[in-house]
């Protein structure tokens, strides 16, 4: 099955083309900018570099968060737009998900854990089976102390910018139970949206593109306007 995968939930986004088990390209562009000025570009180098037209992709994947509000709306209306044109199936993907599938070496629990900014995170716990992650706890958004605080017992790999941003933090609370991922995996790689899409697709688990929804885990945080007294 050729599938074209995207990620636009995190500030790099990401474009991969596999067919069956095999992933014929991947790019993965590392400046901040806003997706709308470069996805369909990277969509159509992409494809050009797998030896592929459009029409001759089978389905696509997508990460529908949790992440930047912005990425996932952009990302979201290009692939319905894509599956519109092309009439093909769709799978919906998890960017902490993808993001614990590119640690699929460690051992212990996995925490993905992307920035949500204002103080907080947004966290996915997962343990390895048949070396895909497994979900073992709900996926949330909550301020670090508290997700760290549930996390006494437990020996685990952080992953992802939250991780970064908050690698002292971690360590302080959790000391020698903490490891942390290799710089490269704390960005989510389409070819992990890629692999997981081929799995869901497999398994029977493809959405409707009317079905196809973002993840925020939280509202949209919105600065209160000034007020301006009367004279």
């Amino acid at each position: 099955m050729r599938i074209l995968a995207l990620d636009t939930a995190s500030a790099c986004g990401s474009v991969a083309v596999g067919d069956g088990e095999r992933l014929l390209a991947e790019i993965l562009m590392g400046r901040q900018e806003t997706h709308s000025r470069h996805l369909m570009q990277l969509v159509d180098r992409a494809l050009h570099m797998a030896g592929l037209a459009l029409h001759e992709i089978d389905g696509f994947g997508i990460t529908v968060g949790p992440g930047s509000f912005t990425g996932l709306r952009i990302g979201l209306s290009t692939l319905k737009g894509l599956a519109a044109v092309t009439a093909k199936p769709l799978a919906a993907i998890s960017s902490l998900e993808a993001l614990a599938l590119q640690c699929s070496s460690a051992e212990g629990d996995i925490c993905s854990m992307l920035d949500a900014r204002n103080q907080e995170v947004y966290v996915g716990r997962y343990r390895l089976a048949d070396g895909l992650p497994r979900a073992v706890a709900p996926e949330t958004a909550a301020a670090p102390e508290t997700i760290l605080a549930g996390l006494q017992e437990t020996v685990c790999l952080f992953v992802g910018d939250g991780a970064l941003r908050y690698r002292a933090m971690i360590e302080a609370a959790m000391g020698p139970r903490a490891a942390f991922a290799l710089p490269f995996q704390n960005v989510i790689r389409a070819s992990s949206v890629w692999y997981l899409s081929r799995m869901k697709f497999a398994s029977g688990q493809a959405v409707d593109a009317s079905d196809l929804v973002p993840k925020y885990l939280r509202r949209s945080y919105v600065k209160p306007q000034k007020t301006h007294e009367s004279v």
